[in-house]
């Protein structure tokens, strides 16, 4: 990629991509290159460094800044072993928002939890605090996922909808439940009250650090964000 580009494919590609970037759980036996070849183990490493060496430039320019050659230099490789992995660029950033977007697991854990009885409030706060480790620890990487989403890029859009689908579920399911208690209001719509909190949590995520310069500390974040998406949720007060 030596040029900007518009991050736009067709849906062939675009799914193609998608599963070239499924790594999680994925056997190395049933991974290929591009041109169709399985990848051995030693294939598999080297599309591995790749990746990492894609998502560690990420942190200091943008990807429509990023060049394969800088890609392939940083693993002391050449383009040509790059293009054998990825069509560009934007396919292996694309592949490790795809892997980033299965490790959400843990969050989702915490939203199966009864939030009802003594330990609901902690373990909201749990969820959030949860939530922005993995955002700091994959920030890059999600940050340009979202842009990319936001910009109108279809295949990123679907990674990122496809990663927070699972947690907007459960959010709802909890509203929903609430509901039928009698704790939340029926004029509430469970879908969008959740998507509106995942939201929430997504750009709280993404921007804690900068609200350290009006002296809001992480823990007064994750407990006021804890807060309002527990009690949201419950009807109840923590």
């Amino acid at each position: 990629m030596n040029k900007p580009t518009k991050l736009a494919k067709s849906d062939e590609a675009s799914d193609r991509a998608l599963a070239l970037g499924d790594m999680g759980g994925t056997a190395t036996k049933d991974m290929v290159a591009l041109d169709g070849r399985p990848l051995g183990k030693r294939g598999a490493a080297t599309r591995r460094r790749l990746l990492d060496a894609t998502a560690a430039l990420l942190e200091t320019r943008g990807v429509r800044d990023l060049r394969v050659v800088d890609i392939a230099r940083e693993v002391g490789t050449s383009p040509a072993t790059f293009y054998q992995y990825f069509r560009d660029v934007e396919e292996a950033v694309l592949a490790l928002a795809t892997e980033v977007g299965e490790e959400l697991a843990p969050v989702d854990k915490l939203l199966l939890r009864s939030w009802n009885g003594r330990d609901g409030l902690d373990t909201a706060r749990q969820m959030v605090d949860t939530f922005i480790e993995y955002w700091d620890g994959h920030r890059a990487v999600l940050r340009t996922r979202n842009l990319a989403a936001q910009e109108g890029d279809q295949r990123f859009r679907r990674v990122r909808n496809q990663s927070l689908q699972p947690i907007t579920e459960h959010v709802a399911a909890k509203v929903a439940e609430s509901q039928s208690t009698g704790r939340v209001s029926d004029e509430i719509t469970p879908m969008a009250a959740a998507s509106a909190l995942v939201s929430m949590l997504e750009r709280m995520a993404a921007f804690h650090r900068d609200l350290e310069a009006l002296e809001i500390t992480r823990d007064a974040l994750v407990e006021t964000t804890a807060r309002i998406v527990y009690e949201t949720v419950t009807g109840r007060r923590g």
